[in-house]
């Protein structure tokens, strides 16, 4: 019935390019259907039968699974077909979204389609809003094309935004990481003993450097090499001082160095470099205080003090 009155309420002139965008966009969403369907029935059924073999995946005894997030894993691949790239620029992606904590397998197949879905719901939201009022003219076309290309790009503004955040927390919380594992080490706890304290310790306050050491510790536990586990905290984090860290502590086991002075010292030039950035920060306060200044601050001043003098000036030459 609201359907109905909405429609009602639009006219028929309006109607037509919502229809018009409406079937475009259900077309595109059965030829990928059919396309889904028809290339990946196999892969569906591993998938099935991998999910009622795992302990944790299993719907009728481990409990109801999400089915809006299986659904976009099942339609990902064929989403995700249109905007595939080269292996290079496929690496650098994962390596992206690793960085933003998106580290399972199929992140960049599930990316490429949240990318095609945002363009098919940019392109139908331009052609219900601006079609109706510019129609099929130049400015028309140029605001449905600049509408569908922000749409396109919000997934990776998202992206962007959520890696600089997990930088940057990362970055601010390190060196209190380094300080807790410096008193473990010193208090005669070895490197995993102490990485595993900073996760019980850190979980509250800094919850993504406590997931980090925590995928270290089980990497650890599984057998891996130290040496490649340090190596691949640095390359998944993205920051350089972690990178930084990782060489220490590689460069500490590998020589038999002690690794309580190497951490210290790597906490100290830590927060030497957050001291400096935020001299730096002080420094260009000036500079950027100068717009407002002119801008705002310098033209309510002069009206002030020249305001009444000008005043008098004028009605004095006005009397004469």
């Amino acid at each position: 019935m609201s359907t109905f009155l909405i429609f009602a309420a639009l006219g028929a002139r309006e109607i037509v390019p919502v229809l018009v965008a409406l079937s475009i966009v259900a077309i595109i969403y059965v030829i990928f259907s059919i396309v889904s369907q028809r290339d990946g029935k196999t892969e569906e059924r591993l998938d099935r039968i991998g999910k009622l073999s795992s302990p944790d995946g299993a719907s009728g005894l481990g409990g109801t699974p999400d089915r809006f997030q299986d659904l976009l894993e099942r339609a990902a691949p064929a989403l995700a077909k249109p905007l595939q790239a080269s292996e290079k620029e496929e690496n650098n992606l994962k390596m992206k979204l690793a960085h933003g904590g998106w580290r399972s397998e199929n992140a960049v197949t599930v990316y490429n389609a949240m990318r095609l879905v945002s363009l098919l719901v940019g392109a139908a939201v331009a052609g219900i809003t601006i079609y109706p009022s510019y129609g099929f003219s130049m400015n028309g076309i140029l605001y449905m094309v600049l509408l569908t290309g922000i749409f396109f790009y919000i997934p990776t503004l998202l992206v962007t935004w959520r890696v600089n955040t997990r930088k940057e927390q990362i970055f601010l919380g390190l060196p209190d990481a380094l300080d807790l594992m410096v008193v473990c080490v010193e208090a005669g706890l070895g490197l995993d003993a102490a990485m595993r304290k900073v996760c019980e310790e850190m979980g509250s306050t800094f919850p993504i450097i406590s997931e980090e050491f925590s995928i270290c510790n089980f990497q650890l536990q599984m057998g891996r090499p130290r040496r490649e586990v340090l190596h691949d905290l640095g390359v998944r984090t993205g920051v350089d001082d972690m990178k930084a860290l990782a060489a220490i502590l590689i460069q500490a086991d590998r020589f038999g160095s002690s690794i309580a002075q190497a951490l210290r010292v790597q906490s100290d030039s830590m927060r030497t470099r957050r001291r400096q950035m935020a001299e730096e920060k002080a420094a260009m306060t000036a500079v950027k205080l100068i717009f407002p200044l002119v801008l705002f601050i310098f033209p309510a001043i002069f009206v002030v003090l020249v305001g009444p003098a000008a005043i008098q000036i004028a009605d004095r030459m006005l009397n004469k």
